[in-house]
């Protein structure tokens, strides 16, 4: 009895052992089931938790629920951000454009004709003065498509052509047309005579300064000075043909020898006090701009990782903020300063002239004058680094501010 006793004491210990042996196996097993996420394994979890990095999952996996909302969120607030910017900001060039026909009354001419109102040709019947200040007076009250042509005593400046090119050169007015005070007395004296020299274009003058904008000259105001003198010249010619063939007093034979002064029998001579050349120079003012803005706009962002070494702590202690502000302000000064000296030795080593300081005034035509000599180039150095450091300087104060992604706008 003591013995069967013993045995089942035995028997019963080693059975309480096997069950605390069991127990914990089937508790770390309960506890894998419990913490394995759905479509995945235990071991993936045990990769994905705390203590080990994390591993990729798909874009449809429940754990990123909240992360897609909200980048669905930001995605379209970005979005409509962008979309407004470009329906309000960008679409402004397109509005300067808009009202073109209409604007062009703003390119003011001026016409002036001394046809009969200066000495020695005083009393002189104006014929061809007439005709273009009544073509001028047309065209001024057409509501689109016209320049401001303005008809304007030769009092206003003195009887002299030479202070009309003055206005011209002084940007009063964009272009002028002259009628000279000898154009209808040298017409007639060559149909009375048969001059033979008698030069049509001799009548009359069109000013213009094409250096002053040449995009505008070369749209706007070119095209229609060469039309206006194509219609003054018809309609003149219907009349002054007429008046010779009903003029008994004039013979055939004689105006025969001067064909020209009955057709076209007046003309203009166009005067470019200064044109735009060389054609190496039309990036410098038009394409050349926007590179600039370029460089200017995105260097900043090249200088920003080397400016921010000052703030991250790394074996030294941080700059102050007011420190590192006066820090890239001078920096940034003298980084546009260098920038701009490259884009302007670009145009020098392109051969466009800085340094023509030959004589000359501003009513006569002079090819590719300087008006600073030979500081010509520093000047032009200086405009460019103002320019740079208008948008660059810009860009960095709202890269402080604000940051990004707003920097691009």
């Amino acid at each position: 009895m003591e013995g069967d006793s013993s045995d089942h004491t035995l028997q019963s210990e080693r059975g309480d052992e096997d069950e605390q042996r069991e127990k914990p196996c089937n508790d770390s097993e309960h506890e894998k089931d419990e913490n394995q996420a759905p479509g995945g394994t235990s071991h993936d979890e045990e990769k994905n938790s705390p203590e080990s990095p994390l591993l990729p999952v798909g874009f449809f996996d429940p754990s990123l629920k909240d992360v897609r909302k909200e980048v669905a969120m930001k995605w379209a607030l970005t979005v409509l951000i962008l979309f407004c910017f470009i329906l309000c900001v960008l679409s402004l060039y397109w509005a300067v454009l808009f009202h073109v026909p209409q604007n062009l009354s703003a390119l003011t001419v001026a016409v002036v004709s001394f046809d009969g109102r200066v000495s020695p040709f005083e009393g002189t019947t104006p014929l061809i003065g007439e005709i273009v200040e009544r073509l001028a007076r047309e065209q001024a009250a057409l509501p689109a498509y016209a320049l401001g042509y303005i008809v304007e005593p030769p009092e206003k400046y003195g009887g002299d052509p030479l202070a009309v090119r003055q206005a011209v050169y002084d940007e009063h007015v964009w272009a002028a047309i002259i009628v000279n005070s000898n154009a209808t007395a040298l017409l007639r004296r060559a149909v009375a005579i048969g001059n033979s020299s008698y030069s049509p274009r001799g009548a009359g003058q069109i000013i213009v300064n094409s250096a002053r904008d040449e995009t505008t000259y070369a749209n706007y105001i070119t095209p229609q000075l060469f039309e206006f003198a194509i219609n003054a010249v018809s309609m003149f010619g219907e009349q002054w043909i007429k008046n010779v063939l009903s003029n008994t007093s004039l013979d055939v034979a004689t105006y025969s020898r001067a064909p020209q002064a009955l057709n076209p029998a007046i003309g203009f001579s166009l005067f470019d006090l200064r044109p735009f050349t060389p054609a190496q120079a039309t990036p410098a003012v038009t394409i050349g701009l926007i590179y600039l803005i370029i460089i200017a706009f995105f260097s900043f962002s090249f200088f920003l990782p080397v400016y921010t070494k000052f703030l991250i702590p790394k074996g030294h202690a941080p700059l102050h903020f007011w420190a590192l502000v006066l820090f890239r302000l001078f920096m940034t000064t003298a980084a546009y300063l260098l920038m701009s000296l490259a884009y302007s030795l670009v145009s020098l080593a392109f051969l466009i002239p800085f340094s023509n300081d030959y004589p000359h005034n501003d009513t006569t035509m002079a090819k590719d004058p300087d008006a600073y000599g030979h500081a010509t180039f520093v000047v032009y150095w200086m405009l460019n680094w103002v320019g740079m450091y208008a948008l660059g300087l810009a860009s960095e104060n709202v890269t402080m501010i604000i940051g990004q992604p707003w920097t691009a706008l």
